[in-house]
């Protein structure tokens, strides 16, 4: 069977995402017998043209959609891109009559809410390789099922979670435009983040991929597409259950160096754990801080302190490590005496980016939304694909907005609002530089991780 499968995503900040998820359907599907084609809407320069031209010359039987993200989750500078689902659905309807899936992290989320606004056939929540395997097994023989969303079903474990097919055309774009690609090694997440989806998406059980897989993948991506740099794309890369370590004994084991970034927790690190990391090519981490205070770190659903997260970092920066946090104000628990003290904190945390939130996305069947709904910000049953904020009741926003922008306003490694940075960004990019973006904002102010080199270097070599 003839599939067409688009990734829908146009998000470009921190820096473009390689299209893991879609990619790792493509690997099922054609594992199954199944001829492939893969279409990215943001290689495209968001062209229905183009998409108009790759229907024409494939003739598909099925198409697939991969919806990443619901919108930006930035309050401040708001980008939705379910028009973006919509407008392509709109152009298939006119082109083909093949049958129309739904998928994606962003689509399991509102599922329901997400098939009506878009208008396409069917739906997928969850994961999504075993489902559209025997989706497409069925659609071949002309049965399609009476349920318009399938899932979530029983969850892939082991080396049930397939490689990505790391289609050549899509790597070397992603390459391009900030030479990282993305490798999951595991699914699922144990922690209780208020605010966080992963857990309804994934579980609370770690499920891990064999860390010979993930090795294989990176060692592909070097030898087979020259790639420079991974992202672990996993929700929390440093596990409670210490699975990471496995990767990194296997890369060790393999003598494997890849430079790769990460989301990392601000607990459980050790030194000798940092220089395995550094050891097998980390370069920078993204650090799920959250809240800047200890009362608001609570209340987020966290575990650790203000003062783990001082030392996480610092252990991080002494082995040469470039580090990112990620703060969101107004959340449960914030009051203008806490924010006045997360100024204070996130100032004293040195040679770090900071990248400072204002609200934070309500999300359906989170503890957080539960909350609003107690609180009386959104009613029980709302499905919120017009995307809403949670704010501290009796908290002044306006207030909290100024009182953020006078605190970091000329500050090079605070980045208020978050897609201030922008600009800056892509002319480094554009310049040569490779990497996430924390790692160019310090690059740019003169401070660069011992172990980190740009891809302009790179080719002086």
């Amino acid at each position: 069977m003839r599939v067409l499968l688009i990734s829908s995503n146009t998000a470009t900040t921190p820096y473009p995402l390689f299209p893991l998820g879609m990619s790792m359907i493509a690997a099922a599907l054609k594992g199954a017998g199944h001829e492939i084609r893969l279409f990215d809407y943001l290689r495209s320069g968001t062209s229905l043209d183009a998409l108009e031209g790759e229907v024409k010359g494939f003739s598909p039987e099925l198409v697939g959609i991969s919806m990443r993200n619901i919108d930006n989750v930035n309050f401040l500078a708001e980008q939705r891109y379910v028009d973006d689902v919509k407008a392509i659905v709109k152009k298939l309807r006119a082109l083909t009559d093949a049958k129309i899936v739904l998928g994606g992290a962003g689509y399991s989320l509102i599922p329901d809410a997400l098939l009506q606004a878009t208008g396409a056939d069917y739906g997928i929540a969850g994961e999504g390789e075993a489902l559209i395997v025997d989706f497409a097994a069925n659609a071949e023989k002309g049965i399609y099922p009476d349920e318009r969303i399938l899932g979530p079903q029983q969850r892939l474990v082991g080396e049930e979670i397939p490689s990505a097919l790391y289609d050549s055309g899509l790597v070397d774009f992603y390459v391009d435009k900030g030479n990282i690609v993305s490798v999951q090694t595991k699914r699922g997440c144990s922690f209780h983040c208020v605010y966080c989806t992963y857990p309804l998406l994934e579980g609370h059980i770690i499920r891990p991929r064999s860390a010979g897989s993930v090795v294989d993948d990176i060692v592909h991506l070097r030898d087979e597409h020259n790639v420079k740099y991974i992202f672990f794309i996993d929700s929390v890369f440093n596990d409670s259950e210490g699975k990471f370590l496995d990767i990194l004994g296997e890369m060790k084991r393999r003598g494997v160096f890849m430079p790769w970034t990460a989301f990392f927790r601000p607990e459980g690190l050790t030194p000798e754990t940092v220089a395995l990391m550094k050891e097998t090519g980390l370069v920078a981490a993204e650090i799920g801080t959250d809240a800047a205070t200890d009362v608001t770190l609570r209340k987020m659903g966290k575990n650790f302190t203000m003062e783990d997260v001082r030392q996480t970092n610092d252990l991080l920066v002494e082995h040469g490590v470039s580090t990112a946090h990620f703060y969101m104000f107004g959340g449960p628990g914030e009051t203008k005496e806490t924010v006045l003290e997360g100024i204070e904190n996130i100032l004293s945390i040195e040679n770090a980016v900071h990248f400072v939130f204002l609200g934070i996305r309500i999300l359906p069947d989170s503890a957080l939304y539960r909350l609003a709904v107690k609180e009386g910000l959104v009613s029980d049953g709302d499905r919120l694909v017009d995307s809403l904020y949670y704010f501290a009741p009796g908290l002044d926003r306006d207030w909290v907005e100024k009182t953020l922008y006078d605190a970091f306003s000329g500050n090079r490694t605070v980045i208020y609002p978050p897609n201030a940075a922008d600009d800056k960004l892509r002319i480094l990019h554009q310049m040569g530089y490779s990497g996430p973006m924390w790692e160019l904002l310090l690059a740019a102010k003169g401070r660069r991780s011992r172990g980190a080199r740009s891809s302009v270097q790179d080719k002086e070599r």
